[in-house]
């Protein structure tokens, strides 16, 4: 029997069970995502198909069952390894609540998690982020439902309609699945420094960039700033970060974007706030790295 193939759908939501965390509800076959990064542990899990994507200067093919766990400000791609394309369900777990919940099981302060490259092959701890977050989107669904169903107690996320017992059993189930990745697959060992991360010539260049967004720079304004001609400008910083200036510029104008669009600023506001030429230059370049339209991502 042939494999049903998956369609580009893509849901984006929030819980207040997993403070500042954004969590993705996906299936892909066309998309591709453009190399960046996220400011965020991404810890996916593939429930179908299978993943190619490239990290740390590897190509890796995350399958069915496993959970490609990306650690924050890496670089990487992502399209369909299989001709069917891929589902997957993915928590993006700020850092510092991850670090306290470290520091929780090991009963001191621990430095920030590192996880190894290699795909994580644990079918049991992928049993356990795929039921948590399956019961974080169905415990999301019913406040909203709550919310909206007229009832009459002012709370903005419906918190009456879920009963504490419920809740409860979720919040358990996220910490059992997110303990479970700590102790089975951290490590307080930090990740190697690539070559040439560490130059006091791309700190400057980064600074440069990102002190003003809207602000246009050439490349010989990062040159002059660091005392190298263009050319080598741009080698030494491609060379350390795996982009060169401008796309990791446009990668950072689409980090800071997220806040004012989970504020409510409209999409024209903040993509002419955030450097873009216009608001569907924005858009493509949005789409490329989130799977969906701005405008989607912040109605969801």
């Amino acid at each position: 029997m042939t494999a049903r193939r998956f369609r580009d759908s893509a849901r984006y939501w929030r819980t207040p069970l997993l403070p500042g965390a954004d969590l993705l509800t996906a299936e892909y076959h066309e998309h591709t995502f453009a190399p960046h990064w996220h400011d965020a542990y991404a810890i996916p899990v593939i429930e179908e198909g299978a993943e190619c994507y490239r990290y740390r200067g590897t190509q890796y093919v995350a399958e069915a069952g496993t959970v490609p766990v990306i650690s924050p400000g890496e670089l990487h791609t992502g399209s369909r390894a299989v001709d069917e394309g891929w589902r997957y369900r993915v928590m993006y777990v700020p850092v510092d609540y991850l670090q306290a919940l470290a520091a929780e099981i090991a009963g001191r302060a621990q430095p920030l998690p590192w996880f190894g490259a290699d795909v994580i092959r644990d079918p049991d701890l992928a049993r356990r982020l795929s039921r948590a977050h399956q019961l974080l989107e169905a415990d999301t669904d019913r406040r909203r439902a709550g919310s909206g169903s007229g009832s009459g107690s002012g709370s903005s996320i419906g918190a009456d309609s879920v009963p504490a017992g419920d809740a409860l059993a979720v919040e358990s189930a996220l910490l059992d699945a997110l303990s479970t990745l700590l102790v089975r697959h951290g490590s307080t060992a930090e990740a190697p420094l690539r070559p040439q991360t560490n130059d006091p010539r791309v700190e400057t260049m980064k600074s440069l960039l990102a002190a003003d967004l809207a602000t246009p720079l050439r490349v010989a304004d990062l040159a002059e700033a660091v005392g190298l001609s263009p050319f080598h400008a741009t080698r030494l910083f491609t060379q350390a970060t795996g982009l060169p200036p401008h796309a990791w510029r446009t990668q950072l104008r689409l980090q800071r974007a997220l806040a004012p669009l989970r504020a409510g600023a409209s999409v024209a506001d903040v993509a002419a706030a955030s450097g873009f030429t216009d608001q569907s230059h924005f858009t493509r370049h949005f789409r490329r790295v989130f799977g969906v339209p701005p405008g989607r991502w912040q109605s969801s």
